[in-house]
């Protein structure tokens, strides 16, 4: 017999949370920020993981993401302008009303009537009917604008670098064993160059390997007994 209390946890649906566990309240992952000394270093724990990575240059997702954004208000910003919808079609009046420009135009030196119209160079991106989506397209082409790298950017940058030198360095092609290099010996003793052959052998081939498997074998074979020959 338990508490009324301990038995309405038990039957919670609000999951709980063990001491060793990798996840919040909440359900989400733990960002484990220490396991790098440079982002270590830089972290504020006051901060959320998104303010943290954006603050050091970083991405916390390669996707869009999906829920709101948290944006920032400008001084002096028309709250007008930033409700406006920016693919909303203007009205027909909007669309009928033209600026006024100067032109030059050229009359005959004798009656004075108006020969020729000579008017400004119209620029490519013109927009005369004030079209929103002629303004998305133009911002398209236009190249985006690299974001300039932090420092704690470059750090991870020449970190990622030094190890893969290492990495590297370190890496050496496989060798083959003893028991190998005596199996490949007996297939070439028997068959010669025959690889087919060797394929065929379910005495010396009982694992069936393929022709192309057995081919890099014995040519890794050779290569190793022509360098000691």
């Amino acid at each position: 017999m338990g508490r009324e209390r301990q038995k309405k946890k038990n039957r919670s649906s609000k999951p709980k949370v063990r001491p060793n566990s990798n996840r919040t309240k909440a359900g989400k992952t733990k960002v484990n920020f220490l396991g790098n000394e440079t982002i270590a270093k830089n972290w504020d724990r006051k901060l959320t993981v998104s303010q943290n990575y954006k603050r050091l240059g970083l991405s916390s997702r390669l996707n869009a993401p999906t829920g709101g954004t948290e944006k920032k208000s400008v001084k002096g910003e028309d709250p007008a302008k930033k409700l406006r919808d920016s693919l909303a079609i203007a009205g027909p009046r909007a669309a009928t009303k033209v600026a006024t420009q100067e032109v030059q135009v050229e009359r005959d030196p004798e009656t004075g009537r108006i020969i020729r119209v000579i008017r400004p160079e119209v620029d490519e991106n013109d927009n005369p009917l004030n079209d929103p989506l002629n303004d998305i397209m133009d911002m398209d082409d236009e190249k985006p604008a690299k974001k300039p790298q932090t420092d704690v950017v470059a750090a991870l940058e020449a970190q990622a670098a030094e190890e893969e030198e290492w990495l590297a360095t370190k890496k050496q092609p496989r060798k083959q064993s003893q028991r190998e290099e005596e199996w490949i010996a007996s297939l070439v003793e028997k068959h010669g160059d025959d690889i087919k052959a060797m394929v065929r052998d379910r005495k010396l081939n009982p694992m069936q390997q393929t022709e192309g498997d057995i081919s890099r074998r014995v040519k890794k074979w050779k290569a190793k007994h022509e360098d000691t020959t």
